[in-house]
């Protein structure tokens, strides 16, 4: 029997339309995941940290699974302004880092994957707080254009970065790099082919679910479609990339990428400075298998198995 992998996700639902899928994709691949947790940040789209949750909400409800599974609030504000605060009785973003440390604190043979697919706010506050876990987690972050600079997720948040990456934690980055083959940007999608393959797909929610841009949805695979068409398309033919769902996938699959591990590098006002001497590594993953990807991300609407949650 396949051991499912423990899985907390941190997310900025409401910021675009990819969170969205990756949640979905997450919630509905109950072979695969044992859900420990979704907790959420306000990064500078999307609202406040109430309309981050209630659109992850809104996909947990789609998925079936509200009844079981809450979303907790996590950090409206940065690292810098918060870590001073750690060891305070209440600070900003306090509810979703107890809830990382305690489910990373399990005492579980398997290390915690914590899907970050937002700001590191949250998962650097939790590290700072209790640097024992660094030993349980297994983080998994969507951002950077590494070794370019620039990315919104890291943009977000810079010093949060910088403190995860010199802590002891495991560290696995999935890329972005907008427009490049090599990066999560390379998995994209157009609102034909989401038609074609998950209209009226997903649990059957009977209630239905009311969309970000209004309607009533009865299947997480129609609301899907009417994000995607409620954005900005690029390229030809006009799509859109999936980042976060790519880096949920390749949780799944670790083969849908290449990876390469190199000693941890430093984060200069934006930039990437290497430090080849640097005893700490990082796993950098990239040339994302889009194909693979894809076509996982359908079959698992289309067949979904709800997972299991803690």
């Amino acid at each position: 029997i396949s051991v499912k992998t423990r899985i907390l996700l941190d997310t900025d639902a409401n910021n675009e339309i990819d969170d969205q899928q990756a949640i979905a994709y997450l919630l509905l691949s109950g072979e695969s995941f044992l859900i420990e947790g979704i907790t959420v940040n306000r990064t500078d789209n999307g609202g406040d940290i109430e309309a981050q949750a209630e659109e992850a909400e809104r996909i947990v409800k789609f998925c079936g699974l509200d009844d079981q599974l809450r979303v907790t609030r996590g950090a409206s504000g940065s690292f810098e302004k918060i870590s001073k605060d750690v060891l305070q009785e209440n600070f900003d973003g306090i509810d979703a880092v107890n809830l990382i440390i305690e489910r990373a604190s399990r005492p579980e043979k398997q290390k915690l994957v914590l899907l970050a697919l937002g700001k590191l706010t949250n998962v650097a506050l939790a590290l700072k707080k209790n640097p024992t876990i660094a030993d349980k987690l297994k983080i998994v972050w969507l951002g950077s254009n590494y070794p370019q600079p620039g990315e919104y997720n890291l943009i977000n948040d810079q010093e949060s970065v910088k403190f995860v990456l010199d802590s002891k934690v495991d560290l696995e980055i999935a890329v972005v790099r907008y427009f490049s083959k090599s990066g999560t940007g390379a998995v994209r999608v157009t609102p034909e082919a989401l038609k074609k393959n998950i209209a009226g797909k997903g649990p059957w929610i009977k209630d239905g679910v009311v969309g970000r841009h209004g309607g009533v949805f009865h299947y997480f695979g129609d609301y899907s479609i009417n994000l995607l068409n409620n954005t900005h398309l690029y390229g030809d033919p006009p799509s859109r990339a999936l980042y976060d769902m790519a880096a949920a996938a390749i949780v799944k699959n670790s083969r849908w990428s290449s990876e390469v591990t190199i000693p941890a590098p430093m984060l200069d006002n934006g930039n990437w400075l290497n430090r080849p001497n640097n005893k700490r590594t990082i796993t950098i993953k990239e040339n994302f298998n889009e194909e693979a990807i894809v076509k996982d991300f359908y079959t698992t609407i289309n067949q979904f198995v709800p997972a299991e949650t803690l």
